[in-house]
Formats: C-alpha cells, structure tokens, sequence
C-alpha cells in the first residue's frame, strides 16, 4: 500500500521561504515520478505539477523556476519543495503524488500531468500574505 503524507505548511510573509516534506511508504522515491501540485483557494487543483522529480531530472512550472526547488532524500524515502520568494500566488493547497508510470517516446520520462500519478497525499497549507 502506497502513502503519502505532506508536512510544513504554515502561514508565512510575502518574500519568505518555506520547506514542505513529503513522507512515502510502499514506494521508492528512486523508481517513481514525484510530484508537487497545488491547488489554489477556490479553484480546482492545477493540471500540472509546480516541480516534478524523476531520476532523469527535475521540471518546474514557470512560477516556480528559480525560485522552488524539490530535492529528495533516498535514504528517508522523501521528497521537499524548497520555496523561496514567496508571493501571495503561491497561496494554496500543496500535495506531493507519486507514479512509477513514465513517459516519453523512449518511455523514460517523468510527467508534470496530473493523470499520470495515481498516489497522492492529503495536501498541507501553505498561505503567504503581503
């Protein structure tokens, strides 16, 4: 059985950072896709992930280049979202999801979509304000 629980939520200022924690269970954050989605308030989660792990790479949704990044720590089966210069933009529900799906022409890759994770968590809050 596959889990996933997110911590680290917080309220934070506008142009601070924050680190949001992904625990995994019945997965190995080194054979699947991880990723991080979030979901705005009143609106439906976004389609694509905000950064995405794999072990061919990482990806960013625009927003989130150069200013997020998502390490991963094998040994303690996790995966972070380091987000810095926060702005009120980023206000929303963060859920991490992973799948040992790849895709790609060679079948490689990993995906931003949300349709090719089929695990996720139950989301932490995060809220900026300015």
């Amino acid at each position: 059985q596959v889990r996933l629980v997110e911590s680290g939520g917080e309220s934070v200022q506008a142009g601070g950072s924050l680190r949001l924690s992904c625990t995994i269970s019945g997965i190995r954050v080194d054979n699947a896709c991880m990723g991080w989605f979030r979901q705005a308030p009143g609106k439906e989660r976004e389609e694509f992930a905000i950064a995405m792990i794999g072990n061919d790479g990482t990806d960013y949704a625009d927003s989130a280049k150069d200013r997020f990044t998502v390490p991963r720590d094998i040994a303690k089966n996790a995966v972070y979202l380091q987000m810095n210069r926060l702005n009120a933009g980023d206000t929303g529900v963060y859920s991490c999801a992973a799948d040992s799906r790849r895709t790609g022409s060679d079948g490689t890759s990993c995906s931003r979509r949300d349709f090719m994770y089929s695990y996720w968590g139950q989301g932490t809050q995060v809220t900026v304000s300015s």
